[in-house]
């Protein structure tokens, strides 16, 4: 089975579970974004800190001169003390609290992404009390869907997120009419994990009809951003260890008209691939009819799999044994705390250091201390 260089010597002295970042490859990622966008100066690329919000990371990307886009405060925050500039964070988000949006107001950042009229007119109040202009874009719902697992899908109709399509004209024309507002433009997010160019395609599409029935009743349509969603191969991490970004930013180049600034906001694509789980085999349990893996690392280390139903491809770094078939689990006291049933793996026993890989997005920031199971540590390769 072909596997990941890890130092082996260094884990072996490191508590587990814990976190292990490649930098190196982190680097990579983010030169191989660069070089896509280097040619095109009316682009700006801004990281989805949900994604992963480790202070090491965000100071990685902070220095490539990437953006931030952020959906609540404390991302705000943890973007500005990384370094990233204040005009180069978005905020998005349904329900951004009062004091979220004075923290923004007072930090002076580049966009509040409005999700209803609700949001919008609560904006312009404390933007006006404050006596302030607030810049803002409409976060536009297209109604499209996305090729990817039901709880990721953003852009739909049914989904909580955005202003239906069909009411950006009344809402621009109501930004207009308030002086602590500023009208930038037009936002959106159809998913997450998206691989499927022809989705992008789809919105594309949705963009330029939206545009030109603005553009006929003379009204602004602003910067374009047309939110994140592309996927990594996360069963592949060894062959494919960087997103398709070329494929990505030629849909849009290709199909939106030139003429509109563009804003991207990836994080799983910048960040996923960097980041392994690393564990312990705590027991090989022999069931009646499979054998368990039993990890010290749980579903409160990596909830991807309990709450999507997620692939990680797994890998035992102790062992070049023969190939035996595992369900890969935890010890959360839940039966949703599985990595991967039918997983095969060199042969496991108690102390085998395990590799879930692709864990750099969604695992530490989404890590709790269910069971009051602390949280792992972080370890960089540099």
């Amino acid at each position: 089975m072909l596997k990941a260089h890890y130092p082996l010597e260094r884990f072996s002295s490191i508590r587990t579970p814990f976190y292990y970042y490649d930098m190196a490859l982190l680097r990579e990622t983010l030169e191989a974004i660069r070089a896509q966008v280097a040619n095109r100066p009316a682009w700006k690329v801004h990281y989805a800190v949900k994604a992963n919000h480790n202070p090491v990371i965000l100071k990685q990307i902070a220095s490539a001169g990437l953006g931030a886009d952020c959906v609540s405060g404390g991302e705000i925050q943890a973007a500005l003390d990384a370094g990233f500039a204040p005009e180069s964070i978005v905020f998005a988000g349904v329900g951004k609290a009062d004091w979220e949006i004075i923290l923004g107001l007072k930090a002076g950042i580049g966009r509040f992404n409005i999700e209803s009229t609700a949001e919008m007119r609560v904006i312009a109040q404390i933007a006006a009390e404050r006596g302030v202009v607030a810049p803002v874009s409409i976060r536009v719902n297209p109604d499209i869907g996305a090729h990817t697992l039901a709880g990721i899908t953003t852009g739909l109709a049914e989904n909580k997120f955005g202003i239906f399509h069909g009411q950006v004209e009344e809402v621009i024309r109501e930004i207009l009419s308030l002086p602590s507002l500023s009208y930038c433009g037009l936002h959106f997010h159809i998913g997450s994990q998206i691989l499927e160019m022809e989705d992008f395609a789809a919105l594309c599409n949705r963009i330029n009809s939206i545009c030109e029935q603005l553009e006929n009743r003379r009204l602004p349509v602003g910067d374009i951003n047309v939110g994140g969603g592309l996927g990594i191969e996360y069963g592949h991490p060894n062959h494919l260890p960087i997103a398709n970004f070329q494929a990505y930013f030629n849909t849009f180049s290709e199909l939106l008209p030139p003429r509109y600034p563009l804003h991207f906001e990836l994080g799983r694509s910048i960040v996923a691939s960097c980041g392994s789980l690393i564990a312990r085999v705590l027991y090989v349990k022999e069931g009646l009819a499979k054998k368990f893996a039993v990890l010290d690392a749980g579903m409160n280390d990596l909830l991807r799999p309990a709450l999507y139903h997620s692939i990680h491809r797994i890998e035992n770094l102790s062992s070049d044994g023969k190939e035996t078939i595992y369900d890969v689990v935890g010890p959360v006291c839940e039966s949703s705390d599985v990595f991967g049933k039918g997983i095969v793996l060199n042969e496991c026993h108690r102390g085998d250091l395990i590799a879930i890989r692709s864990a750099g997005a969604y695992g530490e920031s989404m890590a709790s201390q269910y069971n009051c199971r602390p949280l792992a540590r972080s370890v960089f390769s540099e």
